[in-house]
């Protein structure tokens, strides 16, 4: 939170014109793909370089350098360069782990083991556990991404709705787990226990998780129950088995990639016709091949901390808490303004953090638990930034699935059950514990 405060807002009455660099991106990447009829046409890295100049254009100060500055910190900032290292480090390993044959290996020890009907509920099982244990989406979905796609083509399904089940899985686990940024954040900033927060969160998932598994038993019913699996190396499983024995156990992604490459590295020498120099360009082109998703990265950050910078959250808050009325009024506001922040920040961490403090003054006047205000700050901004085109999570998930972050979207049931769910909680006040309201001081 002391980080926020080192850059503060600069409020103004433009917030609209603050906001318009999202609606610039909006227009130029998915109308105009709309409009061509193929999302490859328009390269996302050129529809967020336009929507760079005109944030540009709309932003303070008037200094052009000093807006060149403002754009750098965002770009710059620590949680954005760890995200740019795991991209690196996830590039090298997925394309040394396919180089070798792990990928494959993985597969077919998979598809021997389970039958073909049970992989996309399985699949989703498998990245809730693992977010569960690890806490964060994007190391479940570098774990676990090379291989749903190499599921998906040697089962006959669609690679995009095995994506969907990774991604979906993922924000199961970082939306509950007790060491997930956002829920460290939720709780800090509404001051509750995590264990009270777990129990009023999982209350609002669990319909949904279990709605979702049902919906991929069904879906997975109608695939043949066994398929051709070929002759395999097991052996070269053991990098790919290594990677998701130490996520599970919950250690950290970087050194879990560090750990997969390194072992990518030992098998080659194991190997006949891989030479050390094949694996060194295997890593090198998978690094390289992050090359536009690093870039998207920075040019998003940059657009987002001008829009933060120059009142575009201040405006959205301040527009949320007007005529709030009663206790239902006051929970939806609370989601919408997570939901919201977490559309100009690309960071769910991010986004609670800056609501929080709100949120809390929210949930004190109108007798809403803290639990209860932590668990929908979560759950809001999960639902976001799953969804986001533009978020970490899916541009990491369609990089290493080779589709486009649009194609997953219409297949990201979980989340769209989570923010079914949510909704029908705070309507019909489902699970919500009654303290007293509180009068306005």
């Amino acid at each position: 939170m002391e980080e926020e405060k080192e850059l503060p807002y600069i409020n103004h009455r433009r917030g609209l014109v603050t906001l318009s660099p999202l609606v610039v991106f909006f227009v130029v990447y998915v109308i105009s793909s709309i409009a061509a009829g193929d999302f490859y046409k328009m390269p996302v890295a050129v529809a967020f370089l336009i929507a760079s100049a005109w944030a540009f254009v709309v932003s303070k100060p008037k200094r052009l350098a000093q807006r060149v500055d403002r754009f750098s910190a965002g770009a710059a900032h620590r949680n954005i360069m760890m995200m740019l290292w795991i991209f690196i480090l996830a590039g090298g390993f997925a394309n040394s782990a396919k180089h070798i044959g792990a990928v494959d290996a993985m597969v077919n020890l998979t598809l021997g083991v389970l039958p073909a009907n049970m992989l996309l509920p399985g699949l989703f099982l498998a990245a809730c556990l693992i977010s569960l244990s690890i806490g964060t989406s994007v190391g479940t979905i570098v774990a676990l991404m090379p291989m749903a796609v190499g599921l998906a083509s040697g089962a006959g399904l669609d690679s995009a709705l095995m994506a969907g089940a990774v991604v979906g899985g993922a924000f199961f686990g970082d939306n509950l787990s007790f060491i997930s940024d956002t829920t460290i954040a939720a709780t800090r900033t509404q001051g509750c226990a995590m264990q009270d927060k777990f129990r009023a969160n999982f209350r609002i998932v669990l319909p949904a998780a279990v709605v979702v598994l049902v919906l991929y038993g069904a879906m997975g019913w109608a695939q043949p129950s066994a398929v051709h699996v070929a002759a395999t190396n097991y052996w070269l499983v053991l990098p790919y088995l290594l990677v998701l024995v130490c996520a599970i156990a919950g250690m950290n992604v970087m050194r879990v990639l560090f750990l997969g490459i390194a072992a990518t590295c030992v098998t080659t020498l194991f190997l006949e016709g891989v030479s050390f120099f094949d694996w060194a360009s295997a890593v090198g082109t998978g690094i390289t091949g992050m090359g536009e998703l690093i870039i998207v990265t920075l040019l998003a950050a940059g657009i987002l901390e001008l829009i933060r910078y120059n009142g575009g959250l201040s405006y959205i808050i301040s527009h949320l808490c007007r005529g709030i009325r009663g206790k239902r009024s006051a929970e939806c506001s609370i989601a919408l303004m997570a939901a919201l922040a977490n559309i100009c920040t690309a960071n769910n961490t991010v986004a609670i953090v800056a609501v929080g403090n709100i949120a809390r003054r929210l949930a004190h006047r109108f007798g809403i638990a803290p639990a209860r205000s932590a668990s929908l700050l979560d759950t809001a901004s999960c639902v976001i930034q799953a969804v986001l085109p533009y978020g970490a999570q899916l541009l990491m998930a369609a990089t290493l699935a080779g589709l486009s972050a649009i194609d997953i979207i219409p297949h990201l049931y979980y989340p769209f059950c989570m923010a079914v769910t949510a909704l029908l909680f705070i309507i019909f006040g489902l699970g919500s514990t009654a303290i007293p309201a509180r009068k306005a001081r």
